[in-house]
C-alpha cells in the first residue's frame, strides 16, 4: 500500500467523534463512534469508512455521490441535508456530529427511511396534458416561457423539502391532504406551460394538494441543495393566482356579468323565494324598500297576514318578527368624551354594531334568518 498523501504533507487524519442513529421501525438510539477524517471529505466519506470498519451492518441510501441523486438524504446535526455534499470542514473540529434518518418519512434501517409517500403524491399529481390541436414533434415554446420553469426542473428528488416542512413533519395527519412543497413547484411549472392544456391547475393545487396549509416560512427554500427558490418562484405566485381567480373583484364581476360558476335553483332555495314580491323587492327574505314587504311571503306589512311559506319557515323555528336591536351608544366620561384608550374603557375595541346587550351566539329561536339550503319540512 502506498503512503497517504495528505499524512506524507504533514497532515495525519484526524479523530472525530460522531453519533448516528441506529434502528429499525421497531425503535432505536444513537450510537457513539470516533473515526478518522482526512481533509477535504464530507459525511458520507465518514460513514463509508465505518462501514468498512467498525459498522458494517450501517444502513445508509447513496447513489452518485455528487449532489445529483438526493439519494443520501439525511438530518446532520438536527438539519436536513445531503451527506454527499455536507463536508466535514464546516463543523469545528471539536464538535460532535449527530447523523439521524429523515425524520418525517418511517425509518426502513438506521439512516434509511420509506420515501414513498412522495412517489404517491407524484402519481396524484395531474400530469403534463398537450394540446389537442398540435401534432407531437412541432410544440414550440418561448425562450421566456422555458426559462420561467426551468427552475423547477433542477429538483433531485432529495426529498429535503418534503421532510423539513412542519405541516407534515409532525403531523402524520396531514399526509392525505397535503402534497408537500416538491409538488406544488410541479404543479406551478405546469401552471406557467404555455402549451399545458388543463386550466384547472391552480384550483387543483388548492382543493386537492392542500395549497392552503403552507404558511410560507420558508424551510423547503433553506434546506434545497440545488437553491431553488421554492417559495419566491413557485408556491406564492400559485397562491396569488388562486387569490386572483376567487378574489379578484374584476373576475368577479365578470363571473356575475356572464352568470359564470352560477349555482342552479334548487327545490331548496326556489322554496323560500315564492309568495309575493313586489316591485323593487330583494330576493331571498330582504326587505322590499318600496312595496313595504319580505320577498318569499315571509311578512306583509300591509296585509298584516302570513302564506303557506311563512308558516313552514315558522315550523322550522325561525322568528322572522324578531327586531333587530339598535345598536347602543358607547360609553363616555364624565366629561362626555370616549375613552382614548381601551386600558379605561370597560370593553375591548370598537362597539358592536349590533349593540353592546346582545351576546353571541344567539339562540336559534331568536334568528331571523333561514339558510337557502334548509331542506323544507316533510308533512
Amino acid at each position: 500500500m502506498g503512503t497517504d498523501p495528505q499524512q506524507a504533507a504533514g497532515k495525519p487524519a484526524a479523530k472525530r467523534q460522531f453519533r448516528i442513529w441506529r434502528g429499525d421501525e421497531t425503535g432505536g438510539d444513537l450510537k457513539d463512534y470516533t473515526v478518522e477524517v482526512n481533509e477535504g471529505e464530507v459525511v458520507l466519506d465518514v460513514i463509508h469508512r465505518l462501514q468498512a470498519t467498525e459498522a458494517p451492518d450501517l444502513a445508509c441510501r447513496w447513489n452518485c455521490k455528487a449532489g445529483k441523486c438526493g439519494s443520501c438524504s439525511m438530518e446532520i446535526n438536527g438539519k436536513p441535508r445531503l451527506g454527499c455534499m455536507t463536508r466535514m470542514s464546516t463543523f469545528e473540529e471539536s464538535e460532535t456530529v449527530t447523523v439521524t434518518p429523515l425524520r418525517t418519512f418511517p425509518v426502513i434501517r438506521d439512516l434509511v427511511t420509506d420515501v414513498s409517500f412522495n412517489y404517491e403524491k407524484a402519481r396524484e399529481t395531474p400530469a403534463f396534458a398537450p394540446p389537442a390541436d398540435v401534432a407531437p414533434g412541432d410544440y414550440r415554446m418561448q425562450q421566456v416561457d422555458v426559462e420561467r420553469s426551468q427552475e423547477f426542473r433542477k429538483c433531485i428528488e432529495c426529498f429535503l423539502c418534503q421532510n423539513v416542512c412542519h405541516v407534515i413533519r409532525d403531523h402524520d395527519e396531514n399526509k392525505p391532504a397535503f402534497s408537500g412543497p416538491r409538488y406544488f413547484i410541479r404543479a406551478a411549472e405546469l401552471d406557467m406551460h404555455p402549451l399545458d392544456a388543463r386550466t384547472d391547475r391552480r384550483e387543483y393545487a388548492q382543493s386537492d394538494m392542500g395549497l392552503g396549509f403552507c404558511n410560507i416560512t420558508k424551510c423547503c427554500t433553506e434546506v434545497c441543495p440545488e437553491h431553488i427558490k421554492i417559495t419566491d418562484n413557485g408556491i406564492i405566485p400559485m397562491k396569488e393566482r388562486v387569490v386572483d381567480r376567487r378574489y379578484d373583484p374584476l373576475v368577479w364581476l365578470g363571473n356575475k356579468i356572464f352568470r359564470r360558476g352560477q349555482v342552479p335553483q334548487t327545490s331548496a332555495t326556489s322554496g323560500h323565494s315564492s309568495g309575493a314580491v313586489t316591485s323593487g323587492a330583494a330576493q331571498g327574505g330582504a326587505h322590499a324598500h318600496g312595496g313595504g314587504s319580505h320577498a318569499g311571503g315571509v311578512h306583509s306589512h300591509a296585509g298584516g297576514s302570513h302564506d303557506s311559506a311563512a308558516e313552514r319557515q315558522a315550523q322550522q323555528g325561525v322568528n322572522w318578527h324578531r327586531e333587530v336591536p339598535h345598536p347602543t351608544a358607547p360609553a363616555v366620561d364624565a366629561n362626555g368624551k370616549l375613552p382614548l384608550t381601551e386600558l379605561t374603557f370597560n370593553k375591548a375595541a370598537a362597539p358592536s354594531p349590533f349593540g353592546d346587550d346582545v351576546t353571541f351566539p344567539l339562540p336559534p329561536e331568536h334568528l331571523n334568518f333561514a339558510h337557502p339550503q334548509q331542506d323544507e319540512p316533510k308533512h
